[in-house]
């Protein structure tokens, strides 16, 4: 089965594009004798998680002798879990399945370089009590858990999730509300971890209304994968108790297009239903959606969800990741493939998270091409130039731009 990465051009190529748009259910699969009412339940799922090796044998015994010897190590970084309906989406005949490359350890995990780091985005040494990272002047990372439903083999907060490191995290809610409420300039608090919709609807709602009492915080976001991991729990009660948050904006994490299918556009419109305001998260992964095509028709996908595409991420230097880093070449690659190859609202912004806790870097192709005197000198998506008359102080030249031949 193909590994979703088509190359060259044509009739092939388009057709293998727009199956990926199609939207599809997941289905039962393996667990086919399960109940609907069992299956659509999201504890249900979490419950019959696939946390072993001997399950994923059990279930998948094409594995490589590469993810064996990763899943038989993975406690000592990061935990293995899969919930049944994301297992569900793996190829077991492909060993590149985009969705297993993302889920099923490898040992590769285990090769580090010099370079890489456990904390690659220097949120510890930006963190003034437990939990909660004030990187940026005006707002804060708010981390509530260490848990997920599922486990990215690329996780930038692996030393963190699911504690297999031993990292110990435990979140002190008392103290980061009350720094929040000690701070002014703090305007927008990001609730992350692990992933915040792992909570109880009335601990979410508690902690969320704790931060809506405070008078300066003027928008709340939660950063989540669930809705991708388990649409099960995006129920109309869930919806309704975010829904008295506004204005409340939620980022998803989908990586590619075989990952939204009718259970996962289903949620998000319950989300988007409610009035909150969708953006995804990408990051660029080899062998997942390195890619022009891929990644086009990914994004398009997610707006047929409902969702805007914010950014997409280089993959962080996090311990162990290198078997699955794309290229920033290949990023830019797909970026210039995407800038006016389709709407703006496809097109998300690419950056690189400074190592070590330099913030986000947007990095994009060059399109102002050089600035005088007299002009800005612009390239176009179709690679032709285009003066812009500008005086030097910045004022209006009273001179129509032109198309400008290079010899």
């Amino acid at each position: 089965m193909s590994n979703d990465n088509p190359s060259g051009n044509g009739g092939a190529v388009s057709a293998t594009l727009n199956t990926l748009k199609q939207f599809k259910s997941a289905g039962r699969g393996f667990w086919s004798d399960v109940s609907a009412a069992d299956w659509n339940d999201w504890h249900w799922q979490l419950k019959h998680r696939i946390t072993s090796l001997e399950q994923l044998q059990r279930l998948m015994p094409t594995l490589t002798p590469e993810e064996l010897a990763g899943a038989q190590l993975a406690k000592t970084k990061l935990a293995l879990a899969i919930t049944p309906y994301f297992f569900n989406l793996i190829d077991p005949a492909d060993a590149n399945c985009p969705i297993r490359q993302q889920v099923i350890p490898r040992i590769e995990e285990t090769h580090t370089a010099s370079w890489e780091m456990s904390d690659p985005c220097g949120e510890d040494s930006h963190s003034p009590v437990p939990g909660l990272v004030h990187r940026y002047p005006d707002r804060v990372l708010f981390l509530v858990t260490d848990r997920c439903a599922a486990y990215c083999r690329y996780c930038t907060r692996s030393r963190l999730v699911s504690n297999a490191a031993g990292y110990d995290f435990h979140p002190e809610f008392d103290k980061q509300i009350a720094y929040i409420a000690a701070h002014p300039e703090i305007r927008d608090v990001l609730l992350s971890g692990g992933d915040p919709l792992l909570l109880s609807d009335d601990k979410l709602e508690h902690l969320l209304a704790k931060l809506r009492a405070i008078p300066h915080l003027e928008f709340l976001r939660i950063g989540t994968r669930i809705p991708i991991f388990l649409p099960q729990r995006i129920t109309p009660e869930l919806c309704a108790m975010l829904k008295k948050f506004h204005p409340l904006f939620i980022s998803i994490h989908s990586n590619h297009p075989r990952e939204l299918t009718t259970e996962v556009r289903d949620a998000l419109g319950r989300l988007a239903d409610a009035g909150i305001p969708l953006g995804n998260q990408t990051v660029l992964l080899k062998h997942v959606n390195d890619t022009a095509p891929v990644m086009k028709a990914h994004l398009q996908k997610l707006l047929m969800c409902r969702v805007r595409p914010y950014y997409i991420y280089q993959c962080d230097l996090i311990a162990g990741s290198a078997h699955l880093r794309a290229s920033v070449r290949k990023g830019l690659e797909i970026m210039e493939n995407l800038r006016g190859h389709t709407t703006g609202y496809a097109v998300p912004t690419y950056v690189i998270d400074a190592p070590g806790g330099g913030g986000k870097v947007p990095v994009s192709p060059e399109y102002v091409l050089c600035r005088n005197a007299g002009r800005v000198l612009i390239r176009n998506y179709e690679g032709k130039i285009f003066e812009y008359p500008e005086a030097n102080d910045g004022t209006p030249l009273f001179a129509p731009p032109k198309e400008i031949e290079l010899v």
